[in-house]
């Protein structure tokens, strides 16, 4: 039997080194292309080197960036190329929804991915930008053949604003790995042999950062480390500017790290994981930590409560923060960490999320 041509549109490209999409797109080529044939779209400003295939699939470069102003573009080209080469496509992001209607016109199956939750409503973007966000979303709700959403908060938002059904299928996390630490790891990172809160996300508002920072700053006995791409961001820039010079002895502010062994080095040994993300689906951070046995602290979001079956502790300020970090014990750890194993193994398994893609196509 023929393999189906399966495009997936909307990422950096693979292997992962970026986000949520781009690991998507890395275990789904992982684990099914003995089934179907993928063809992965990458920005060739991402890669140094740049292999025709990985994971037996087939690595096509456009020299356009895949986040940003130029996303709308590079989802376009994409979209246009795959016409001719791919019978399904899979876009991760409608940034060029207005453009399906191409597809549904030569009768190609369009799957497309959401992301997270009512991105038109994000404050880094402006009045004209979520205007845009907008449209593009209700396009791709109208021209794609079956919607995906990670989170059932956002298959609500789908249906409410959009009136369009949508198929939820979580995102996975059992592609981290424990990594111990060594001697030499302690050089660079010297909090790795003590007690410390972890937090990783973008450096945008809608993440509160600064929520962290005001908390901890009033707890001098308590390490945080917070890794983001401070330079990206008006807000992260701010941040880093004003807590970097101030060098608050137990806060760390690290930079974006896009190595995955270093990053799971530093979320094996952290004492608690602090998800601090307010407008978001299903987490990849989230579920990564879950996956890792971490014991979660998370902002009191409808979404992050799905995501932790509303077994996590919760702040919705960074005075209910501080005082969750000020009464947290070692018994509360442990019940945490066999929590959220325990849900990750049930929800976030990137074997059981692979197949509900593969019959969808």
């Amino acid at each position: 039997m023929k393999k189906k041509k399966v495009a997936i549109i909307g990422t950096n490209g693979i292997p992962a080194k970026y986000g949520g999409f781009e690991t998507l797109a890395d275990n789904l080529t992982k684990t099914l292309n003995s089934k179907i044939d993928f063809i992965v779209y990458c920005s060739k400003f991402k890669y140094k080197d740049r292999p025709k295939y990985y994971n037996n699939s087939r690595l096509i470069y456009v020299p356009l960036k895949a986040n940003g102003w130029q996303s709308f573009f590079y989802d376009f080209l994409c979209q246009i190329h795959a016409l001719f080469i791919a019978d399904i496509a899979l876009i991760l992001g409608p940034s060029a929804g207005l453009f399906l209607f191409m597809n549904k016109i030569m009768n190609k199956k369009v799957v497309v991915n959401y992301g997270g939750l009512n991105e038109w409503e994000r404050a880094k973007y402006n009045f004209l930008g979520r205007k845009i966000i907008k449209i593009n979303y209700w396009a791709a709700t109208r021209f794609s053949t079956t919607n995906i959403t990670d989170n059932t908060i956002l298959s609500s938002s789908l249906l409410s604003t959009f009136n369009a059904q949508s198929i939820n299928i979580a995102y996975g996390g059992n592609h981290t790995s424990f990594i111990a630490f060594t001697d030499l790891d302690l050089i660079k990172y010297p909090f790795l042999n003590q007690k410390f809160s972890l937090s990783v996300s973008r450096a945008q508002i809608d993440n509160n950062i600064h929520l962290l920072i005001d908390a901890y700053k009033g707890l001098p006995d308590k390490i945080l480390v917070i890794v983001a791409n401070w330079e990206v961001t008006h807000y992260g820039i701010q941040i880093k500017e004003k807590y970097g010079n101030l060098e608050i002895p137990n806060i760390y502010l690290l930079n974006a790290i896009y190595d995955t062994n270093e990053l799971n080095l530093l979320r094996s040994n952290a004492t608690i994981y602090i998800h601090s993300h307010s407008q978001c689906g299903t987490a990849p951070s989230l579920v990564e930590a879950m996956c890792l046995c971490l014991p979660v602290i998370s902002y009191d979001a409808l979404t992050n409560r799905e995501t932790t079956d509303n077994e996590a502790l919760y702040f919705n300020d960074s005075k209910s923060l501080k005082e969750l970090i000020k009464l947290i014990n070692e018994s509360t750890i442990l019940s945490l960490k066999q929590k959220m194993s325990s849900i990750a193994s049930k929800k976030y398994q990137w074997e059981m999320i692979s197949q509900q893609y593969a019959d969808l196509f």
